[in-house]
């Protein structure tokens, strides 16, 4: 099969799809590998380590998107690449479907195969493909969000561990999922005093074993979120539910109550975020101040530390994209229920019950 890899044109998005170590992997299995003239860059692979790992690097990506039979990404495809959507065409990469009706119609009218890395779900229902990228995420959310409590970026001027004679930030944590343990192990870490919420009772019982006295545990109804996020300095949004769009559980009646100059940091942006107040920003611009409260809703953090994430995206995604070069689309869904669990779109049609909840669209379980 051919593979191809192009660069990144999202803002600030310095991932790469494939890294040189996973190109060895293709071509020792058979296959042939096009790689796009800078697209490692980013992450610290020059196109001298592609070539070595036995990659053709060519100049125009509209070459590489025409000519191969698999396209590995990070990100989704954005406008300007719809164009280059062709029937048959294997996309195998982030989709976020749910929050982008645009693409949704673009790869439904360019009967694309594609492989979304957030749905592709394992017998024991985890998320193999979005785990590395929401333990980057919850990670970097308490950093960005003690970042933007510092007065010069409008927060309210609170250091998250406090020092001797002041008191700690309140960090509050909706969803208990990768994202959120992930958040409050670094919030934890840091010396905040956290609180976690979550609808999953043995969820919580497992992040109190955890955290035991470090952290407050609670069960996430509207009342017990809205006395959370009132007396909160930081509160994170690590809300989902895989391939559908994510419940608005951070109200906008919530900030005129909250403190000046709190911070919001929507983890679940890509998936159309869990704040009715939440809308996309780019590194570029990561925050905009809604009633007082700093709104940090970048849809790609994991690019800010584009060198681990690659790492860490591409160790999980290779298994998976060899088995599709090895047996096709079609026979690896046959194969392996894991992998027809990540076609969200298959030769115009919509494959995936949640994605069209998200947008009223038909659906079918087959792919024909």
């Amino acid at each position: 099969m051919k593979i191809g890899c192009v660069k990144e044109i999202k803002n600030n998005e310095f991932r790469v799809g494939l890294t040189p170590d996973n190109v060895k992997a293709y071509v020792a299995a058979g296959h042939h590998v096009y790689i796009e003239k800078g697209a490692g860059i980013g992450s610290g692979f020059t196109d001298g380590e592609y070539v070595d790992a036995g990659a053709s690097v060519l100049d125009d990506p509209a070459d590489i998107w025409h000519m191969v039979d698999m396209m590995v990404k990070v990100k989704e495809p954005l406008p300007e690449e719809y164009p280059l959507f062709r029937e048959g065409l294997i996309l195998y990469t982030y989709l976020h479907l749910a929050a982008d009706k645009e693409q949704t119609d673009a790869l439904l009218e360019g009967k694309v195969k594609s492989v979304a890395y957030e749905t592709l779900q394992e017998k024991d229902g985890s998320l193999p493909l979005l785990a590395p990228m929401s333990q980057i995420a919850g990670r970097l959310s308490i950093q960005e969000g003690a970042k933007y409590l510092e007065k010069k970026f409008g927060g309210e001027g609170i250091l998250l561990a406090g020092v001797p004679g002041t008191p700690k930030a309140n960090v509050v944590i909706l969803g208990g999922g990768t994202v959120g343990m992930n958040a409050c192990k670094i919030a934890v870490g840091m010396g905040a005093n956290v609180t976690i919420l979550d609808v999953n009772l043995k969820r919580l019982e497992q992040l109190d074993n955890m955290f035991g006295a470090h952290i407050q545990t609670l069960y996430s109804v509207d009342s017990n979120v809205e006395k959370a996020v009132i007396g909160a300095d930081l509160v994170i949004g690590s809300v989902l539910i895989p391939g559908a769009s994510t419940p608005k559980l951070f109200k906008a009646k919530y900030l005129p109550e909250m403190k000046n100059g709190a911070v919001f940091v929507d983890v679940a942006i890509d998936q159309g975020g869990c704040g009715e107040t939440s809308h996309v920003t780019t590194h570029d611009d990561p925050v905009y101040i809604q009633d007082g409260v700093v709104h940090y809703c970048v849809g790609n953090m994991p690019g800010a530390v584009p060198r681990t994430s690659t790492i860490a995206l591409t160790n999980a995604t290779l298994k998976y994209g060899l088995f599709i070069a090895e047996n096709g689309l079609e026979e690896a869904c046959r194969k392996s229920p894991v992998i027809r669990s990540g076609v969200n779109t298959y030769g115009g049609k919509l494959t995936n019950k949640n994605v069209a909840i998200a947008h009223n669209y038909e659906y079918t379980e087959e792919l024909a």
